[in-house]
């Protein structure tokens, strides 16, 4: 077994007695390691570890104040979380570190994954705890003039909760302050031995940014010398809110974090409840979860695509693009009830089963939208001008990507073929056939491309789903998944009070903790959860792609101009509320 031989592997070659494995739901394997061994046992990981840990996945806190309910004081009143992935292994990692103090402290592994950098800011800004050695730990998401840590448990969940909001003099004063731009606060020099920098503010409100996104460009006549992205805009506390809602009507929320991608979101954040509770999901229910899936990941490339080529300067696409999004947002409406936020996953399966005439609908789309894929690359990717604007733009290789958390089409734009549907087959891919599209340059122009022959692959599923849906039921009969049949509630008391208790409060999910990830469309997108035998959950972390990719950006606009720029940021394909949860 993986999990096993890897625990070996790390016991023999790193040969420390402080580490203690911990089982967790999603079976994986997972360490507690002590604060002064931390720093050391991920460099080993990284640079040592036979088949090793190179990428960053995600690096998140725990507040375990309010985790028991004895009223002791933990011995660890919070967690620092690393979750490591190894493409040779093809397994995780989770490393977790007891710190032992209310505002307590952890050195920095910036030095070590430069993607760190911004994960550290955010449990900096979310629980107070600071990160020494880090180069500019500052808030991230939140206004600077926030008071708090808002994921702490002492902070309130509800503006209700907080009292009415006064404009004092002196809050006035330092907002304003706060506004006034210095590009020494951002770590810029105003000149050079040789010449004087300009600055730009691109943003928060940009055609270009896709949405309320700042980037502070530091210019070198037209060329890019730096940009410093600034985030949080967006920033609407969906995590504190996964802590304050029960299991089951957090699930709406979720549609909200990658608004383009629809039922992918409630797919990562269900498969993990799952998890927690040792749901099994029918048969049905995993091919219709695939196909919406792969309708939803259409939907969202053709987004994608319009808006790029846009940016690019060509204005048909777009119409024609959102129009064929219509045509799958249309199908989505027939089957969910919804379209672009149809929350229609749910624990043990899906809301309803499919209607009657899905057949047609979804056929009709399977034969149109090929020949539209084709006219596009005539359209788009053929254009001379087009080419000229993405082609050696952007470029990053494999190594530079991992190292920088970068997922999905990036990555596989770079060469790496690795897609989670078929390296690490969920919720019942394994069961189709489909290719795993890869290029080999990592600029502007195969990013496009991967993600236009995905759309392919996703027809190529989903085509599959219509000819072998399987007969069955549409959701898990596990007593924590669905309540009991109305019907029944009349025949004894038992039962009345579960259908009512389910309906009321919704299921109670067994202490334990869980990670489920997907390939959503813009990468791997996933959802950790900590349950303390509650009806809500205790801790909820969302791990979204465009996080790490717009922390890249800076990374790969260097040197280049300022029209590059939204050749690269179309490039990216990132959504706001993914950056800024």
């Amino acid at each position: 077994m993986e999990k096993d031989q890897l625990l070996i592997d790390i016991n023999n070659s790193f040969g420390s007695p402080d580490l203690k494995s911990e089982e967790t739901m999603d079976n994986i394997l997972t360490l507690i390691v002590p604060e002064l061994r931390v720093i050391e046992l991920l460099k080993h990981l990284k640079y040592k570890l036979e088949r090793p840990f190179p990428l960053l996945y995600d690096l998140t806190a725990i507040d375990m104040r309010a985790y028991s309910n004895t009223g002791e004081k933990p011995a660890n009143p919070f967690f620092i979380v690393y979750h490591l992935l190894s493409f040779e292994r093809n397994c995780d990692l989770r490393i977790k570190v007891g710190l032992t103090s209310d505002y307590p402290s952890i050195p920095s592994i910036v030095s070590i994954w430069p993607s760190a950098n911004w994960y550290e800011r955010e449990v900096y800004d979310m629980f107070g705890i600071r990160f020494t050695g880090h180069p500019d730990l500052r808030r991230i998401l939140m206004p600077t003039s926030w008071n708090g840590h808002p994921l702490r448990k002492e902070h309130p969940a509800r503006a209700t909760d907080m009292g009415n909001f006064v404009m004092t003099d002196d809050y006035l004063e330092q907002t304003e302050e706060d506004l006034q731009f210095n590009p020494e606060k951002f770590g810029m020099k105003r000149h050079s031995d040789d010449t004087d920098f300009m600055f730009l503010n691109v943003g928060p409100q940009h055609p270009g940014t896709h949405g309320v996104l700042r980037l502070i460009l530091q210019l070198s006549g037209e060329n890019i010398v730096d940009i410093v992205p600034d985030i949080g805009f967006h920033h609407r506390g969906a995590e504190k809110m996964g802590e304050r809602q029960s299991w089951h009507t957090f699930i709406p929320y979720t549609d909200r974090v990658d608004y383009l991608s629809g039922v992918l979101n409630n797919m990562a954040y269900v498969e993990a409840v799952e998890k927690l509770g040792e749901i099994i999901v029918p048969d049905r229910a995993k091919v219709i979860r695939i196909m919406l899936a792969e309708l939803f990941r259409i939907s969202s490339h053709l987004v994608w695509y319009g808006t790029f080529a846009q940016d690019l300067g060509q204005m048909s696409p777009v119409f024609y693009m959102f129009s064929d999004r219509e045509k799958v947002l249309d199908i989505i409406g027939a089957i969910c009830g919804a379209r672009m936020h149809p929350n229609w996953f749910r624990i043990g399966g899906v809301a309803q089963d499919l209607p009657d005439g899905w057949q047609k609908i979804i056929n009709e789309l399977l034969n149109y939208l090929p020949a539209r894929l084709k006219e596009y690359d005539t359209l788009v990717m053929k254009n001379k001008f087009f080419k000229d604007r993405t082609k050696g733009i952007g470029i990053y290789n494999t190594t530079e990507a991992i190292e920088w958390g970068v997922t999905g089409p990036g990555l596989r734009a770079t060469g790496l073929e690795w897609d989670l549907r078929r390296n690490r087959s969920y919720g019942g891919y394994d069961q189709f056939e489909f290719e795993i599209p890869v290029a080999s340059n990592g600029d502007c122009y195969d990013r496009a491309l991967i993600r236009i022959e995905e759309m392919r692959q996703s027809l190529r599923i989903i085509r599959q789903c219509v000819d072998n849906m399987p007969q069955g039921n549409y959701k898990s009969d596990s007593s924590i998944a669905t309540p009991p049949r109305k019907e029944n509630t009349m025949y004894d008391i038992e039962t009345l009070i579960h259908h009512f208790v389910h309906v009321s409060w919704g299921p109670v999910i067994p202490p334990g903790e869980a990670y489920s990830g997907i390939e959503s469309s813009k990468g791997l997108y996933g959802y950790y959860l900590v349950s303390n035998g509650s009806t809500s959950s205790y801790r909820t972390r969302i791990r979204t792609p465009s996080f790490p990719h717009m922390q890249m950006v800076p990374f790969i606009s260097k040197g280049y101009t300022v029209a590059d720029l939204f050749s690269i940021l179309g490039s990216v394909d990132f959504v706001l509320a993914d950056i800024d949860r």
